[in-house]
């Protein structure tokens, strides 16, 4: 159970998944809350930080005991996994039943994804756009800052990670993502991925109405260039 009585806000679970982890049979915990505003959210239910499933904590732990032997590792995803308070005593949990930990993050809250790197042995961080443009991404002022200090923090740590970036046109374009990829070349990056949109769960319709777009071989070249690995994953 998580120090001090905090509660994890579970907002809900895949029991089994073979590619939130690469390489390994996971459990995917999807947490509540999250404080950016991303027009191509295909989980905003999860967005208010409130509520979670009375309890859900508590099952998801026996839950896991008994898939001992059968899963791999534990991802937690959102929402934004660091915007909970009992995210580290969480982690320790996870681990103390012999499971590997995983997880997804926008990179909300740097200083807590420093403070709990230690405790994972994967993270998926979500590059929205040029570290300039993040405000048109996300919806809130200030956060391409944040999401730069997470990518250099985990660029320059030795837990294994991938950048990720979900492509969409009201975001992106051929020059966004030359900038994008400065910014991370800048940073060492050495994994990219360029995730095609996917419209199911988005809520926004000038987003889920949109063709969606990736970018040609010439293009894909260029992109490639900037990191050791490359790859465009379909939805």
């Amino acid at each position: 159970m998580p120090a001090r009585g905090v509660e994890l806000a579970v907002g809900g679970l895949v029991p089994l998944s073979a590619g939130d982890l690469p390489g390994r049979l996971s459990a995917v915990v999807f947490l509540q809350g999250c404080p950016w505003d991303c027009g191509y959210c295909h989980n905003p239910h999860l967005r208010p930080a409130g509520g979670g499933e009375p309890g859900g904590w508590e099952r998801l732990l026996d839950f896991l005991r008994r898939r001992r032997g059968l899963l791999d590792a534990v991802v937690f995803s959102g929402g934004e996994p660091t915007l909970q308070d009992a995210l580290p005593d969480a982690l320790d949990a996870v681990r103390a039943l012999g499971f590997a930990t995983g997880l997804h993050t926008g990179g909300a809250y740097p200083e807590r994804l420093r403070a709990v790197l230690p405790r994972l042995d994967w993270v998926g961080l979500d590059v929205k756009a040029p570290f300039d443009d993040y405000a048109r991404a996300c919806g809130v002022p200030g956060a391409g800052a944040k999401a730069r200090e997470s990518a250099r923090l985990l660029a320059a740590g030795g837990v294994e990670h991938e950048f990720r970036t979900t492509l969409h046109p009201n975001l992106h374009s051929a020059d966004s993502l030359l900038r994008l990829a400065a910014d991370l070349k800048g940073l060492g990056a050495r994994r990219w991925v360029l995730q095609e949109f996917r419209a199911l769960g988005c809520a926004r319709e000038d987003y889920a109405g949109a063709r969606p777009w990736l970018p040609d071989p010439a293009l894909r070249e260029r992109l490639a260039a900037a990191v050791g690995s490359f790859a465009i994953r379909r939805a």
